[in-house]
């Protein structure tokens, strides 16, 4: 039989039955469309988190303090700090293949200005820093070295706190107190939107290192180092001339542990993706399992079908079809009826995604991968479970079924 007869064939009993086809291919079209969506939700939130990460900065360095040690007990990162300029200083002077390095200091406090206040971080930077964290200005300038080198008072709002200072006013050249630390707005940063986690990036304050260290701090230690490396390829060699910079500015002894972390964007970006990919994975084989329960779904009606149609059966026997002609005949209508259900699974799953990217923030994206895998799994459950009936129907004796009733 040709493909066009045997498909014309297995449509024309699917039709014999329409609303026990279409119930039939019900597990097939949930498993298909639930398989997408969950994926697409899976790989919607891996790009969205990729790109939180990325807007960090560009292949972004981030030395945190070490851990002190207290009658025995290690206290924890971040406890022991012993960061100050001259390590930003050494690292700066000693490291070829980091592009740009700056001091963080932070803090946090009310901020007074436009009439009303508001409680947001404050951030002692160098210049360095807008370029290392991809920082853009929406309005306004950024404040330079002759500012850190001075002390000026001067500072960057985020979005955010210009909405809530200034909602109804330009920001720049109007002053804003921080800690009754008056500081002039010179500029107003570019949105970036929440973080991969969930805080929100435009809600800061950016003033030069000095004005935050000396002024609002009173302290002399820097809190953490930023860096970025001058491409993603030297990245491993910019973490070595990292190291070996701030242990020579330690003068830590061969044999001595670093008192300091370094964490960059590579292996932050891996880990949260492979952590995505886990959870994807994970949501795309428990919506599979619809698909099997569909499959057993398309075994049981096609069952059934041999059943109602062994007199059929017989007849084609005996006027000469042979084993394989009838096998191949039922395996076409289980293929048939599975690959009908995923087509309209597929469907559902567009629409799905389509709604929840307008109506929600996940943002769920659709590869054409997940859809052809589906559509080839769907496939192979209705060859799966659709080989026993066709292998029963084929095993029929001609004579038995021509007196089937």
């Amino acid at each position: 039989m040709s493909i066009l007869r045997l498909l014309r064939a297995a449509f024309t009993a699917i039709a014999r039955n329409r609303m026990r086809s279409l119930l039939t291919s019900l597990g097939i079209i949930i498993g298909v469309s639930a398989v997408i969506v969950m994926v697409a939700i899976g790989e919607g939130s891996q790009r969205r988190i990729s790109a939180s990460i990325n807007s960090l900065g560009t292949n972004l360095l981030i030395v945190f303090p070490g851990a002190a040690t207290s009658g025995g007990a290690k206290l924890g990162a971040g406890s022991f700090n012993r960061f100050t300029m001259d390590d930003v200083k050494s690292i700066a002077e000693n490291s070829s293949a980091i592009d740009a390095v700056s001091a963080v200091v932070r803090t946090g406090a009310q901020v007074i200005g436009g009439g009303t206040n508001w409680a947001t971080s404050i951030y002692g930077v160098d210049p360095e820093y807008f370029e290392i964290r991809n920082w853009e200005l929406d309005n306004g300038e950024f404040f330079t070295e002759k500012d850190v080198l001075a002390n000026r008072k001067v500072a960057v709002i985020g979005k955010t706190v210009a909405d809530e200072l200034f909602p109804n006013d330009d920001p720049i050249g109007n002053d804003i107190r921080v800690r009754n630390v008056p500081m002039k707005v010179v500029g107003v940063l570019k949105s970036k939107g929440q973080s991969g986690m969930g805080q929100d990036q435009d809600d800061v304050i950016l003033a030069p290192t000095t004005t935050v260290l000396y002024r609002l701090k009173g302290g002399t230690w820097v809190d953490m180092i930023n860096a970025s490396a001058v491409s993603t390829s030297l990245m491993t060699q910019a973490v070595a001339e990292l190291r070996q910079a701030l242990r020579q500015s330690h003068n830590l002894r061969e044999g001595e542990d670093d008192d300091f972390t370094i964490a960059n964007q590579a292996e932050i970006t891996a880990a949260v993706t492979e952590t995505t990919k886990t959870m994807t994975y994970l949501l795309g084989s428990i919506a599979a399992i619809s698909l099997v329960v569909g499959g057993i779904g398309i075994m049981n009606i096609m069952l059934v079908s041999v059943t109602e149609r062994t007199r059929e059966i017989g007849v084609r026997l005996a006027v000469g079809a042979r084993e394989s002609d009838v096998l191949i005949q039922f395996l076409t209508e289980a293929m048939s009826l599975s690959l009908a259900g995923g087509l309209i699974g597929v469907a559902i799953s567009f629409l799905a995604v389509a709604l929840l990217n307008k109506w929600s923030e996940l943002q769920p994206t659709i590869t054409p991968e997940i859809v052809v895998l589906s559509f080839v799994f769907a496939a192979a459950i209705g060859v799966f479970f659709g080989f026993y009936p066709a292998r029963k129907a084929a095993a029929l004796d001609p004579i038995e079924a021509l007196r089937h009733e």
